[in-house]
C-alpha cells in the first residue's frame, strides 16, 4: 500500500532557483561607471559649501546696482561682501539703505545698530536712522532721531514725513521746501514732497515734485512708482501701469512697486496678472502683509470666503487700519452670519468716514439684523431722508419699524422705495451749523477740510450765494486740490447752473478722475443739455475703467438714450450678470434697449423684464413707463395704455413717458 502524505506535514523543501544576473558587457560596465562617477561628482558640488565672495567686489557691485537703483540686487550684494567681511563699515552702510530704498525700517534699523556697534560715528547715522524708524511706523522716535542731526538731509525728510503723518502737513512741505531751496537736486526729497503732497490731496503739487524726482533720478523706482501713484490718480490705472512696470524694470523685486502694481492691475480686471505679482510680492518680502490681503481680495472675488478669511489672517493686524481690509473682513464676517463681528469692523470705518453712504447702508443692515434698531437708523436715517435715498436703504428702515411694531412708518418708507428715488443728488447735510463749523475753521487755517465743512452746512441751510464765494475762496487758495473744485462744483449744482458746475467738475477731473467725479460730471453736462459732452466724459472714464460696474451701467442708460439699442443689450446684461436681478432701474433699462432692437423675440424679452422690474418697484413712474414700452412691443397694447396712463399720472411733467404714452396710445 502506497504511503499516503498528509498536507498539513512538512515535505521536503524544494531548493530555489534565483535567476542568473546578465552579465554586463565591458562597454556597459564602462558606462555604469561613467554614471556613478557623474553623480558622485554631482553630489559633491551640491553639497559643498558655496565659495566666498571677494569683499571688495561684492561691495564695488552693491554700489553699482545701487546706482541704478535696483535695491534689491544692492542689498544682496552688500550682504554677500558682510558675509566674507562682516565687520565692513560701508557694507553695513550700503546695506542700510538698501533696505531703506526697500521700504524695510526694522532691518535698516539692524544694520545700522551693527555699524554703531563697529564705533560709526552717531552723526553719520542719525538722519537714517530717523528714516528707519519713520519706515517702522514709530513717528515720534523718527522725529526724536532727526532732531540730533538738524543740517543732515535724511534727518529733515524723516521729520517731515513723521510730521505729515501726525497731521502736520502744511509744516512738513515748508520744511521740505525749505531744504530744496539749499538741495534742489536731492532727487529723495522731491520724491517725499510728492508723497506728502499726494497724501494730502493737493494733487497738481504732488505731480510738479514726481515730475522733479523722476527728471533729477529717472532711474529710481521709488520715483517711478510715486509717478505711477499720481497718474493712477490723475488719469486711471491703464495710463499707471507703465509708471509701474518701469519701476520694476529697474528693481523687480521692489516690493513698494509690486504691491501698488498688483492692485492696479485688480482694478482693471487682470487678476491673473495680479496674482503673480503678488506672489513676486512675497518672494521679495516672505509674509508679505500686503500681498496676502491683494490675495485675499482675489479669493473673495472668486467666492472662495473660507481661503479669503484665512489669507486675511495671515496678513495679520498690519493691515488691520487699511479700510479696504475693514471693509473685506466684515463682508465676510457678515457672509458667514456672524454679525457682531462685522459690526466690529465696519464700526470704527464709518466713523472715520461719515459721509460714505454705502458704508453707512451696510452697517445699518448689520446693526438692524443684529437688533440694534436704533443704531441702525442713526446710520440710515440721514440717507433715508434724502430726496435720491435708494429703495434697498428705505426698505431697510421700513424693516426696522416693523420690528418696533410701527408698521404706519413702515409703510411709509415701503411706499417709498416702491415710488423710487424722485429727486437729485444732494450734498450730505452736516450736523452742525455753519458758524460753529467756521468757528473750528479759524482755528485751523492751514487744513481745509473745515472750509469743506462750512461749504456744505451753507448748502444744507440754502445759502447757495455764501456757499459759491467760499467755495471760490477755497479753489483760489488750493487751485491743485480736486476737493476744492468739487466743492465749488457741488455750489454752482445746486443753483441751477450746470453748465459751470460741469467746468469745475471738469478741472477736478484733470487733476483725480475718481468715480465720484465722473457721475458729477456726466451728470452736470446731461442737466446743462450737452450730451455728447457727457458721452465724451464717460467714455473717457471707461476706458482706464473698464471693469466700474457704475461707469457701465451709466453707459448702458445713454446708450438706451441715444437709439443705440444692440449696444445698450450688451452692455446692460454684463451689468446684470454682475449685478443681478434686484435693481429695478437696470431691469426697466433692459427692457427698453429690448423693446427697441428689431430683432425677433426682443418684444417678449423686453415683456420679461418690464414685469421683474414691475414686481420690484410698481408705483415707480420709470419702471411702469418701460414695462408699457415693452408690452408694446411684444403686441399687447391693452397693458401697455393702462400702464402708460399709470406712469402719466405718477409723472404728469415727465416729457419722455407723456411722449411714450401718446405713442402707445395712438
Amino acid at each position: 500500500m502506497a504511503e499516503r502524505r498528509y498536507p498539513l506535514l512538512p515535505g521536503r523543501r524544494r531548493r530555489l532557483r534565483l535567476p542568473r544576473p546578465p552579465r554586463l558587457r565591458r562597454g556597459q560596465a564602462v558606462a555604469l561607471a561613467v554614471l556613478l562617477l557623474a553623480t558622485l561628482l554631482a553630489a559633491w558640488l551640491a553639497l559643498r559649501p558655496p565659495p566666498r565672495a571677494d569683499p571688495v567686489v561684492a561691495l564695488r557691485d552693491a554700489r553699482t546696482a545701487y546706482g541704478l537703483g535696483n535695491y534689491s540686487a544692492a542689498r544682496n550684494h552688500a550682504l554677500a561682501a558682510l558675509a566674507s567681511r562682516p565687520q565692513s563699515r560701508p557694507a553695513l552702510l550700503l546695506l542700510a539703505r538698501s533696505y531703506l530704498q526697500l521700504g524695510d525700517g526694522l532691518a535698516a534699523e539692524g544694520a545700522l545698530s551693527r555699524a554703531a556697534a563697529l564705533h560709526e560715528p552717531a552723526a553719520r547715522l542719525a538722519g537714517l536712522r530717523a528714516r528707519a524708524r519713520f519706515l517702522q511706523s514709530d513717528w515720534p522716535a523718527a522725529l526724536d532721531a532727526a532732531a540730533t542731526a538738524p543740517g543732515d538731509g535724511e534727518a529733515i525728510r524723516a521729520a517731515a514725513r513723521a510730521r505729515a503723518m501726525q497731521g502736520d502737513s502744511a509744516t512738513a512741505a515748508q520744511d521740505l521746501l525749505a531744504w530744496l531751496a539749499r538741495a534742489p537736486r536731492d532727487a529723495g526729497a522731491w520724491t517725499d514732497l510728492g508723497r506728502i503732497r499726494l497724501d494730502a490731496g493737493e494733487i497738481a503739487a504732488a505731480a510738479d515734485a514726481a515730475t522733479r524726482a523722476q527728471r533729477l533720478a529717472p532711474g529710481d523706482p521709488v520715483a517711478l512708482a510715486l509717478q505711477a501713484e499720481v497718474v493712477r490718480t490723475r488719469y486711471g490705472p491703464i495710463a499707471a501701469l507703465p509708471w509701474f512696470e518701469a519701476a520694476l524694470a529697474r528693481d523687480a523685486y521692489y516690493h513698494p512697486a509690486l504691491i501698488e502694481y498688483a492692485a492696479t492691475l485688480g482694478e482693471v480686471g487682470r487678476n491673473v496678472d495680479m496674482l503673480a505679482a503678488t506672489r513676486r510680492a512675497l518672494a521679495a518680502r516672505p509674509g508679505s502683509p500686503q500681498a496676502f490681503y491683494l490675495q485675499a481680495v482675489l479669493a473673495a472675488r472668486a467666492g472662495r470666503g473660507a481661503l479669503a478669511r484665512d489669507l486675511l489672517q495671515r496678513a495679520g493686524d498690519a493691515v488691520a487700519d487699511l479700510p479696504g481690509a475693514a471693509l473685506l473682513a466684515g463682508g465676510l464676517d457678515y457672509a458667514r452670519g456672524q454679525t457682531e463681528r462685522a459690526i466690529g469692523d465696519w464700526r470704527p470705518l464709518a466713523e472715520d468716514q461719515p459721509l460714505n453712504v454705502s458704508l453707512r447702508r451696510l452697517l445699518g443692515a448689520a446693526l438692524l439684523r443684529s437688533g440694534d434698531i436704533q443704531g441702525g437708523f442713526d446710520q440710515l436715517r440721514p440717507i433715508a431722508l434724502r430726496d435720491d435715498a435708494d429703495a434697498y436703504t428705505l426698505t431697510l428702515v421700513a424693516r426696522g419699524f416693523e420690528a418696533r411694531g410701527d408698521r404706519v412708518a413702515a409703510a411709509r418708507f415701503l411706499d417709498r422705495a416702491a415710488i423710487g428715488a424722485h429727486g437729485g443728488a444732494i450734498a450730505f447735510a452736516s450736523d452742525d451749523d455753519a458758524a460753529t463749523l467756521l468757528a473750528a475753521a479759524r482755528q485751523a487755517p492751514g487744513d481745509p477740510n473745515y472750509l469743506l465743512g462750512v461749504i456744505r452746512a451753507q448748502l444744507a441751510a440754502g445759502d447757495t450765494a455764501g456757499a459759491i464765494a467760499r467755495a471760490r475762496t477755497l479753489v483760489a487758495a488750493s487751485p491743485g486740490a480736486p476737493a476744492a473744485q468739487i466743492a465749488l462744483g457741488d455750489a454752482l449744482a445746486v443753483s441751477g447752473r450746470y453748465a459751470d458746475a460741469a467746468q469745475s467738475y471738469a478741472r477736478a477731473a484733470s487733476l483725480s478722475f475718481d468715480e465720484p467725479t465722473m457721475l458729477r460730471l456726466v451728470d452736470a453736462w446731461g442737466r446743462a443739455d450737452r450730451p455728447r459732452d457727457a458721452a465724451a466724459a464717460l467714455s473717457l472714464y471707461l476706458g482706464q475703467n473698464p471693469q466700474s460696474l457704475v461707469g457701465r451701467r451709466l453707459l448702458g442708460r445713454l446708450q438706451v438714450q441715444g437709439g443705440d439699442e444692440d449696444a445698450a443689450i450688451e452692455t446692460l446684461e454684463a451689468v446684470r450678470r454682475i449685478a443681478g436681478n434686484r435693481d429695478a432701474a437696470l431691469l426697466a433699462d433692459l427692457a427698453l434697449a429690448y423693446a427697441g432692437s428689431d430683432a425677433d423675440g426682443d418684444g417678449a424679452v423686453a415683456s420679461r423684464y418690464g414685469r421683474a422690474a414691475y414686481r420690484l418697484a410698481p408705483m415707480n413712474a420709470a419702471v411702469c413707463d418701460a414695462y408699457a414700452v415693452a408690452l408694446a412691443a411684444a403686441g399687447n397694447l391693452d397693458g401697455a395704455r393702462q400702464l402708460a396712463a399709470k406712469a402719466v399720472r405718477l409723472a404728469p411733467a415727465d416729457p419722455v413717458i407723456a411722449a411714450h404714452a401718446r405713442r402707445i396710445a395712438a
